[in-house]
Order: C-alpha cells, then sequence, then structure tokens
C-alpha cells in the first residue's frame, strides 16, 4: 500500500482519540502536526494545547494516539513526538 494511503488510514484513525476535558478529537483540535510512513512504522508528531509538564492528559493522548495508530493494518510499529506548544520547529 502506498505511504500516501496508510498516512490517511492513520490520521483517520487518531480521530478515535478523544480529549476528555474538550469533547474533541485530537485531529479536529489541530494537534497532529504531521503522519509519516516508513515502511510499517508511523511517525506521528504531535503537540498539546499547554506544555506537557502542566498538561494532566499527555501522557494518556499519547499512549491513545499510538494505540489507534497500530490498529491499522499494515503498521506495527507507531512513533510519537511531542512537540512541546509554542516552539517553532
Amino acid at each position: 500500500m502506498p505511504s500516501g494511503d496508510l498516512e490517511r488510514k492513520v490520521l483517520e484513525a487518531l480521530k478515535n482519540v478523544i480529549d476528555p476535558e474538550v469533547g474533541l478529537n485530537v485531529v479536529e483540535m489541530g494537534l497532529i502536526r504531521e503522519v509519516k510512513i516508513e515502511g510499517e512504522k508511523a511517525k506521528i508528531k504531535m503537540t498539546l494545547t499547554a506544555p506537557s509538564f502542566m498538561c494532566p492528559l499527555a501522557r494518556y493522548l499519547v499512549a491513545k494516539v499510538r494505540e489507534e495508530a497500530l490498529k491499522v493494518p499494515g503498521i506495527s510499529v507507531a512513533e510519537v513526538i511531542l512537540i512541546e506548544p509554542y516552539v517553532q520547529e
């Protein structure tokens, strides 16, 4: 499967990750910055609305993003790279 198709499928799967404080999914909230596929590995760059040390749900959201990405057929490894908000890339 072309990597573009897998990227779209991973992004679609990430819509299942709901921020319980806001009630929206991480894709709608704009927290997913990038999804790249390298073989069977999904590299996902995401951010939060507040710095991770201030966000009580940071670990939960990262774990859920990884979990949902791994549900996509063709993905056997999911790496979530957390980018702190307000930091220029």
